[in-house]
């Protein structure tokens, strides 16, 4: 028996007028010489057609960040840098996604781990004036655009809650520009304004809530330049509440009398697999796109990384994490191993080959057979690199892949054959547990009763005076762990504000 089988629908006009008639042009050109359309044409640029008839969420999300020049900092297919439907999962699992859809603070969520500016608005919280300045000053620039969550019900089309991006304005005829992202079903199309803002005036059946509106814009800095938190492993549910709620209470209740008992107590009782949870962001290649140079981008992100790590490294609370971990006596299980350079790049060449063929879910389809380290001294000051060079099979086929490292001055006295000029910085425990106490909110310290302790922790924790590149990068991870946390106590519909330090 045949399938039936639906070839898109006839746009319902009025209300919309299809972007691509007479008058859709018209309207086109009238507001183009009007002003209002200087965010059209980054948009069109990245427009994409959802990959299923419940991404419209993700595929508006997607061609923002893309229109945006927003670097995801990990590979998409092949060699490429580059935000897909399928990249986008950290706040919702896809198979959900696929089978029911998104919700407006879901997408808010999504926007924020993606690195990007995020104002989120729900009819209730702003008026239809707002939201015209808001669509007139996203469509005179290309630098914010405005993504709306509606009902197409108001509009006589079929279907209900759905996303798509505003690519620009008519001022004379107060119209919209909604580019869809359902092309199989409508075409880009403008609808009157204040139809739009009833469409979003409605209640999403599924979160209670009311839709609207939100404003997507770049960040002044690249967010997760070395250190960046995973939902992705099942365990970040426990690890984010032992972080945000059960220390606080643990340090509340223990009679504690030194940093030592602090790190004690933070440290023997993490849950398992916690370094699963805090990442280092690796930078990996295939060996035969770099040989033995360094593109202009990696040198720099490169001396970025190092500068980062070193800046940790110099902080007086580095020296009591490196101190705890060092005693036998520490109990801290879950970090008792500390992992090699080689055996650290035999897993990422891994993973890397993995991102590299265009599959980000796992990397158990790839064995790392052999590793090479190496180093390349790039043009000008910037010190050397560090190239672990791996070769990767998945009993079909072989990759070379590199993970590149940044290096510090190797000790005279080093044994290490390999690595003639340098070392490798790689994060280790030490480096990755101060990062992530430095982060902790503030009031994580507060139920310490000793006061000189108190104050003593206060000053190693305080991110007040640290250098600005190692501020940023604790700041990117605080506000990582409190969007988490919003995951966690499913709160990401009630809060829609970014996350505040």
């Amino acid at each position: 028996m045949a399938m039936p089988s639906i070839y898109r629908r006839v746009l319902p006009s009025p209300p919309a007028i299809d972007f691509a008639s007479s008058e859709g042009k018209q309207l086109f050109m009238e507001a183009t010489q009007g002003g209002t359309m200087e965010g059209f044409f980054k948009l069109i640029s990245y427009f994409q057609t959802q990959s299923e008839p419940a991404y419209c969420g993700l595929a508006t999300l997607a061609m923002v960040l893309n229109a945006l020049s927003i670097d995801p900092g990990r590979k998409w297919k092949g060699p490429w840098r580059w935000f897909d439907e399928s990249m986008l999962d950290c706040c919702e699992p896809l198979e959900k996604v696929k089978a029911k859809g998104i919700s407006f603070g879901k997408v808010v969520c999504l926007a924020h781990c993606a690195g990007a500016k995020v104002e989120a608005f729900r009819t209730n919280q702003t008026s239809i004036d707002e939201f015209r300045k808001h669509v007139i000053a996203c469509s005179t620039s290309d630098d914010r655009h405005v993504i709306s969550s509606y009902n197409r019900a108001t509009f006589q089309q079929t279907g209900t809650g759905h996303f798509s991006p505003i690519g620009g304005y008519h001022a004379g005829r107060d119209m919209a520009l909604i580019l869809d992202v359902a092309r199989f079903k409508y075409p880009p199309h403008w609808v009157p304004l204040k139809l739009l803002w009833e469409a979003m005036d409605t209640v999403d059946d599924a979160s209670g809530f009311r839709r609207g509106f939100m404003l997507i814009s770049r960040l002044q800095r690249p967010p997760a330049l070395l250190y960046t938190l995973s939902c992705k492993h099942e365990s970040w549910v426990n690890i984010a509440k032992y972080l945000m709620e059960d220390v606080p209470v643990l340090l509340s209740f223990k009679n504690v009398k030194d940093v030592k008992d602090v790190l004690s107590i933070v440290f023997n009782s993490l849950p398992s697999k916690f370094l699963e949870f805090i990442k280092w962001v690796a930078e990996i290649r295939r060996t035969e796109e770099g040989g033995q140079s360094l593109s202009p981008e990696e040198q720099e992100r490169l001396s970025i990384k190092g500068e980062i790590l070193k800046q940790v490294q110099g902080t007086h609370l580095y020296k009591h994490v490196s101190d705890f971990l060092s005693t036998e006596k520490s109990g801290c299980q879950c970090l008792a191993k500390e992992t090699s350079l080689i055996d650290i790049a035999a897993s990422v060449c891994c993973q890397g080959a993995e991102f590299l063929k265009g599959n980000s879910e796992s990397s158990y389809g790839f064995c790392c057979g052999e590793t090479r380290v190496h180093c390349i001294k790039p043009n000008g000051d910037m010190p050397p690199v560090t190239v672990v060079s791996g070769t990767v099979t998945n009993g079909v086929s072989e990759q070379q892949v590199d993970m590149l490292v940044p290096s510090s001055p190797k000790n005279v006295n080093s044994s290490s054959p390999e690595l003639t000029d340098c070392i490798g910085m790689h994060p280790a425990s030490n480096d990755v547990l101060t990062a992530l106490l430095l982060a902790l909110p503030p009031q994580t310290w507060s139920g310490i009763k000793d006061d000189p302790l108190l104050q003593e922790i206060d000053t190693l924790v305080s991110v007040d005076n640290l250098p600005t590149l190692l501020q940023e990068e604790i700041m990117h991870l605080r506000g990582q762990l409190k969007v988490l946390k919003r995951c966690k106590d499913d709160e990401v519909e009630e809060d829609l504000s970014a996350p505040s330090f």
